[in-house]
């Protein structure tokens, strides 16, 4: 049984940095056409309501090539559409990954092939497991402090690392794609 639940927890990529240094030519170069972004720890912290200027920048940046859907398991609707909102992109509140239901839904409005879209987030057990499930290219960030920086202290992450390696992931360095 956890042999299967390995291969799930494997992302195809994993980025040494937050969101902001996930260079795009690397997403673009694995003929991605489209992004669903998780928002809390990966865009900015849960108790921050306003993205670091780094964030905003690559987000912005990322617009201009790609569509974007913004993917939360938050149920709190009015704090993921103001985060939606101030960059004009669509979103998804209370999304319940790992399950796949909300996220067939964006791969139908996408209009792409799953592998064509890549699911960045920072939790393996949530974002990564959803994203696999569905056969995404998918990317696992660094969780993010206020200041835009990797949080010094992200222990839910850490946790799923340790416990996705106890079963068997094989969790490479980072900007290394698995085979």
């Amino acid at each position: 049984m956890l042999q299967r639940l390995s291969p799930l927890l494997e992302p195809d990529l994993i980025t040494a940095g937050v969101l902001a240094d996930l260079p795009l030519d690397v997403l673009l170069a694995h003929q991605i056409r489209a992004l669903v972004l998780d928002v809390d720890a990966t865009l900015l912290p849960r108790t921050s309501a306003e993205p670091s200027q780094a964030i905003s920048r690559w987000i912005e940046a990322a617009a201009l090539q790609l569509p974007l859907h913004l993917f939360s398991n938050n149920p709190d609707h009015r704090r993921i559409a103001a985060i939606a909102r101030r960059f004009n992109l669509p979103f998804t509140a209370a999304a319940c990954k790992p399950r796949r239901g909300a996220l067939r839904q964006v791969l139908e409005q996408l209009q792409l092939p799953a592998p064509q879209v890549a699911m960045i987030g920072d939790r393996l057990f949530t974002d990564v497991i959803a994203g696999n499930r569905l056969g995404l290219f998918t990317v696992l960030v660094q969780a993010i402090d206020a200041d835009g920086r990797p949080a010094a202290r992200a222990p839910v992450q850490r946790a799923e690392m340790a416990l996705a390696r106890l079963v068997g992931a094989q969790l490479v360095s980072p900007f290394q794609a698995l085979p």
